[in-house]
């Protein structure tokens, strides 16, 4: 366990963007045909002291370690849930063996329903995971796709914190232009399945979901106003007209990414400040990144007078995420 902050001493941050990978999972995933994850040139190496270090030069108390894209299907169903099992246990040790350093988002094999939720209760009963990962697509189902309603009615049944990973869209061949997907092409995946499940009317349907959305929510800050106005356009005539940015309001943004000087402000235009988590993408982020990215939202003014970031950050982490406080940890 982490030693309690002094008076006075900056509070230590609660990471919920994290990512590991392990040597299994990446020969697996280069053998799907992910020798390039992404259109990235290289996977990253991943160890639990490498981490450690990083978080301890950046004040970083705990890190909600997940798996980033391509998540665990490649397109057998078999597979897939021998690998979520086996990185959900990969996790789940690392948990175990640095207490109150790490947490566990577990990884789900959608788009096979059945499958994801045998692990979603393996996940939460026996690994004691502190929510789920999904990404915004698998083989292009997103999540407001009704054949993932019992996925999405068992998390809320748990009031489950879902977070929320962008990965490539089907159509990446032409739309990222031959550049990598993370730049631009996760940003609008992001905002393409939150305004799905909209859409879906299943942030209404599921209201006890407790969503994390990445990187200072994507493009969702300057797309709200639009998507309310379409959401409202298509109601029936006789239908009560959806809030979209109500419901956004109600979402949880991380700042993982370049929050500053652009983002950050943006999200603010959308999100209350007790809906903002700290993210570093570490490690896809590297060392360096993420140390400048501490540094930047520990020189800016966070909006809450006598807050800071990291205040008011951790404050929020530890409101949704109770357990990180626990004994047990």
């Amino acid at each position: 366990m982490t030693a309690p902050d002094l008076p006075g001493d900056p509070p230590g941050l609660v990471d919920v963007h994290a990512h590991f990978v392990t040597p299994s999972y990446v020969r697996q995933a280069k053998e799907a045909g992910h020798a390039m994850p992404d259109g990235v040139p290289a996977w990253p190496t991943w160890s639990a002291a490498g981490h450690l270090e990083v978080m301890d030069r950046c004040g970083i108390d705990t890190a909600l370690l997940s798996l980033s894209s391509p998540g665990v299907h490649f397109g057998d169903d078999g597979a897939a849930r021998r690998l979520a099992r086996e990185v959900n246990e990969d996790g789940a040790g690392a948990v175990r063996e640095h207490p109150g350093r790490f947490g566990l988002f577990a990884s789900l094999p959608l788009p096979d329903v059945d499958g994801a939720l045998d692990e979603l209760a393996y996940a939460f009963d026996t690994l004691g995971a502190d929510g789920v990962v999904l990404e915004t697509n698998t083989h292009g189902t997103y999540l407001g796709d009704p054949k993932l309603d019992p996925v999405l009615a068992e998390l809320d049944r748990r009031a489950a914190v879902v977070f929320l990973h962008p990965t490539s869209p089907v159509c990446w061949e032409r739309s990222a232009l031959g550049r990598p997907r993370p730049m631009i092409e996760f940003v609008f995946d992001t905002a393409r399945t939150v305004t799905d499940l909209l859409m879906a009317g299943a942030l209404e349907k599921y209201p006890d979901l407790r969503i994390i959305v990445p990187h200072c929510g994507g493009a969702l800050p300057v797309l709200a106003d639009r998507i309310n106005g379409f959401m409202k356009m298509f109601m029936p005539a006789d239908g009560r007209a959806p809030d979209a940015v109500a419901q956004l309001r109600r979402l949880y943004y991380d700042l993982a990414g370049p929050a500053l000087p652009r983002q950050l402000p943006a999200l603010l235009g959308l999100a209350d400040p007790d809906r903002l988590l700290y993210g570093s993408d570490h490690v896809w982020t590297p060392a360096a990144g993420v140390e400048a990215h501490v540094a930047g939202l520990d020189a800016a003014p966070a909006p809450v007078d006598g807050s800071t970031w990291r205040s008011l950050t951790t404050a929020n982490a530890r409101r949704l995420l109770p357990r990180l406080t626990s004994s047990s940890r």
